[in-house]
């Protein structure tokens, strides 16, 4: 609480309440658009949001949201990634305000583009503590920050693809998972803002790790490829494989009350099975419940089948929610299996990444060479 005491005798940010209640229990709560309007009103509202502790718990307030993203076309005839978070928060009313655009992004042209021809796209790669990794065309790799709108190219892992994206545990530091095509089953580390090649630390095969992001849990991420769950531990970066609660080649892995846990489909397509696992070392397994669907419901709507590619739990307003995205469509439901919101958003398409924004600046930024703020490719 530095900022209090450097504050002792000032004029308060806000008229009649003191700046530990401003600061840390309305300031913190704000969006992160909202913060950087206020560091405009003046340098003693600029101090208060830009300090490292703030900046943390601003973060950590943030609502971890489904990412949605469209391509569009732009005034000189490229096109541009639009990333749009899906707000399902139940304070959000209006649909319009559930799915607010946060980033814009042009990939510059090639030298083979014309007006009327292909043009470079970006494309959603990862997404950890506010950062995304993209790559052009599944090529070249960057990273950026849509709240701060920083963007980096990553020279030193052209030719390489990414999986994920992680903070290293003892060093705070951002490392990637990347593989090449030609190399089967090899998999490479990377440290964000290092000279350094990409190092190979090898199993398993890079392409059952494509499917869905990994879910960091104590630790390490988790994946459920075909009946089992692969573990990296990103201390030692090494893989692992922990025990799956059935054996479907299909399901969703999610965080509960601090145990890590499962979703899939029952075997009629009807029912989500939610597992949770109550003792982590001894990888044992609990089936918690069963929430039935509103399967006609959804039917009349997107006439399409549904399966668990589709389908995750994200944090709600005091309990879990269920997303389902079907053919165009994204369909809200509570943990009762009750149709909560159903929604047609034009030209958007769902992922499986989920956004926590950031304003927490990071040193590796400057570093990297073509680096910009606020610049192109931002639009």
């Amino acid at each position: 609480m530095a900022i209090m005491a450097d504050a002792a005798g000032a004029t308060p940010l806000l008229p009649g309440l003191p700046d530990e209640i401003a600061i840390w229990e309305i300031l913190v709560r704000l969006p992160p658009k909202s913060v950087l309007r206020c560091r405009a009103v003046s340098p003693a509202w600029r101090r208060a949001t830009s300090t490292r502790d703030f900046l943390q718990s601003h973060h950590a307030r943030q609502p971890a949201l489904l990412l949605q993203y469209t391509h569009s076309r732009v005034a000189d005839g490229g096109a541009s990634l639009d990333i749009v978070p899906f707000d399902h928060r139940a304070r959000v009313a209006a649909a319009a305000d559930r799915f607010q655009c946060i980033a814009r992004l042009e990939a510059a042209p090639n030298i083979y583009h014309a007006p009327n021809f292909y043009s470079p796209c970006f494309y959603l790669e990862a997404s950890c503590d506010g950062l995304l990794v993209l790559s052009i065309d599944f090529d070249d790799v960057c990273i950026c920050n849509p709240a701060t709108r920083q963007f980096a190219p990553l020279l030193q892992v052209r030719g390489f693809m990414p999986v994920e994206l992680y903070p290293h545990p003892s060093t705070g530091e951002y490392h990637m998972l990347l593989y090449r095509e030609e190399d089967q089953g090899a998999i490479y580390v990377f440290r964000v803002g290092s000279s350094q090649p990409p190092r190979h630390i090898g199993c398993p095969d890079p392409h059952e790790l494509e499917d869905c992001p990994g879910l960091l849990f104590h630790g390490s991420l988790h994946w459920y490829i075909g009946n089992r769950i692969v573990v990296f531990d990103t201390a030692a970066e090494s893989f692992r494989q922990i025990r799956a609660p059935v054996a479907r080649d299909h399901a969703r892995l999610f965080e509960l009350d601090d145990m890590l846990g499962a979703l899939s489909l029952n075997d009629e397509d009807t029912a989500v099975d939610i597992w949770v696992m109550q003792d982590y070392q001894g990888e044992v397994w609990d089936f918690k419940r069963r929430v039935e669907l509103p399967v006609a419901e959804i039917m009349d709507h997107c006439q399409y089948y549904f399966h668990e590619e589709g389908m995750m739990l994200v944090p709600g307003d005091g309990e879990l929610v269920v997303l389902i995205g079907c053919n165009g469509w994204l369909f809200q439901l509570d943990a009762d299996g009750k149709l909560i919101a159903s929604f047609q958003p034009r030209c958007l398409s769902s992922t499986l990444y989920v956004l926590k924004q950031t304003l927490v600046q990071h040193t590796f930024f400057p570093a990297l060479e073509g680096y910009v703020v606020n610049a192109s490719p931002f639009i």
